[in-house]
């Protein structure tokens, strides 16, 4: 992903973002550099100069957790990127490993999504791999080549320019959500594989990644356009699984009576013929390189 650190990566991507003015700073004439410099967070954070050129350059990659908050607060990071900062600075061996078989969506889960059959749900690997669905999810998603990846869905298939009313806000979701699985779990390879995937496909990927934005999933609204209902308009949830907290139950809902409760009315008329009960994605870890 990077010849440097992924500390340092994201220390200087979030430096670049910031102005002066974004932390009380004065600014005087023209700027060599984007953002602030490091001598200026070094200051903010009440640190050397020497000792943060260090940890953007990955020669020091365990700062206390002092300095760490003191970081966070110098560039403003939000309660996630805070997280996420933490984690990049655990060593190896406490880190979070994505088990072997991490793919596999247990029976009892199968069974829940399965009983829901007017409310779209499905379950997601760490890397937005699409594990197992329900009927109803995999008809809302029937416009697409397959339901396979989030993150390939969004960038790579042309059905996700329409699908997602707000493309540019679910392409930032999307590259912020595999940043912060990435933070939690960095040496996985199916991670690693997706990005690297990304990166080289999509420039509006490549381009969002290198923000270094971080963003879990969330309960909010969200408006998208089925190719045969039209218009909807959607709340979504996401839980982390117990026994399984890398991967995520989300779930789409649709207000009582209204248009969008219809449209999914009318989409669950037709599971019969198009789609069956749940599907477990075995072989998700290659969807993104056989794109």
């Amino acid at each position: 992903m990077s010849d440097s650190t992924p500390l340092g990566d994201f220390l200087r991507a979030r430096r670049e973002a910031l102005k002066p003015q974004d932390v009380g700073l004065p600014e005087h004439g023209r700027r060599r550099v984007p953002g602030l410099r490091r001598e200026e967070v070094a200051v903010l954070a009440g640190v050397s100069s020497d000792y943060y050129m260090r940890l953007e350059q990955g020669r020091e990659t365990g700062p206390s957790p002092q300095v760490i908050d003191a970081i966070a607060t110098a560039l403003r990071l939000d309660d996630e990127a805070h997280d996420h900062l933490r984690r990049l600075t655990r060593a190896p061996q406490e880190r979070r490993r994505v088990p072997a078989g991490h793919d596999r969506v247990s029976p009892q889960l199968l069974q829940l999504i399965d009983s829901w059959p007017d409310t779209p749900a499905f379950v997601l690997g760490p890397a937005q791999d699409v594990l197992a669905y329900n009927a109803l999810a995999a008809v809302l998603h029937s416009g697409f080549q397959r339901f396979d990846n989030l993150a390939r869905m969004v960038f790579l298939d042309p059905a996700g320019r329409t699908f997602y009313q707000d493309w540019d806000r679910a392409a930032n979701s999307c590259a912020a959500e595999l940043r912060a699985a990435y933070g939690c779990a960095p040496d996985s390879p199916r991670i690693t594989e997706a990005v690297d995937t990304l990166r080289a496909k999509s420039p509006e990927f490549a381009g969002l990644w290198a923000r270094h934005d971080v963003k879990g999933k969330a309960q909010q609204a969200k408006n998208l356009s089925h190719p045969e209902v039209g218009a909807l308009e959607i709340r979504f949830s996401a839980f982390t699984v117990n026994g399984a907290p890398h991967q995520q139950l989300v779930v789409y809902q649709a207000e009582p009576a209204s248009a969008t409760a219809a449209a999914f009315a009318e989409l669950r008329s037709r599971i019969g013929r198009e789609a069956p009960a749940y599907v477990v994605e075995e072989e998700s870890g290659r969807a993104l390189s056989e794109t």
